[in-house]
């Protein structure tokens, strides 16, 4: 079953797809918006499609391509559930997609889904520590720093630390 559209202006969220190889290797092939990542960047757009290929077989519920006002493909998020109530989201943006508030209308679209649809209770984000674009989103998005994990990611840049953002699901009272 692939993702339900989310509405979420400026953003719209729909089922990712492999035909969005090509709009999304931009994002998966710029060294800067990689350097975080737990992959070097793209060599080439087979690359990009293998990766979506990989998340629509193990995360197809879950996966969405982020279009901007004009209906382009701006960049890929997922909502992946970990284990029962418990999510983990993460977005990235072509590097001319930034700036124009995608990432954050994209993610609070999927934190709402997640905690009205899917019935998560919590929702993390596991963020390099020198990443501060992504620390100050998801700090903007109401998530809080939980702690620290080192070494939890061995990438191109080697060893790297993780710093645990999470949002808990709002209590009824």
């Amino acid at each position: 079953m692939p993702a339900p559209t989310l509405e979420a202006p400026p953003a719209r969220l729909r089922a990712l797809a492999l035909d969005d190889a090509a709009a999304l290797f931009p994002a998966f092939a710029d060294p800067v918006n990689m350097t975080y990542w737990s992959c070097p960047p793209h060599a080439d757009i087979a690359e990009t499609r293998a990766d979506i290929a990989w998340w629509l077989d193990n995360h197809g519920q879950a996966a969405w391509s982020i279009l901007d006002s004009d209906g382009a493909v701006a960049g890929r998020t997922g909502l992946v559930t970990l284990r029962a109530g418990i999510g983990e989201v993460g977005v990235i943006l072509r590097p001319d997609a930034a700036g124009k508030g995608l990432a954050r209308a994209a993610v609070g679209a999927m934190v709402d889904y997640g905690f009205a649809a899917l019935g998560l209770h919590r929702i993390a984000a596991d963020i390099d520590p020198d990443n501060a674009p992504s620390r100050r989103l998801f700090e903007a998005l109401g998530f809080g720093l939980e702690g620290t994990l080192k070494h939890n990611w061995r990438t191109h840049l080697g060893l790297r630390d993780t710093v645990m953002y999470a949002r808990l699901a709002p209590t009824k009272d």
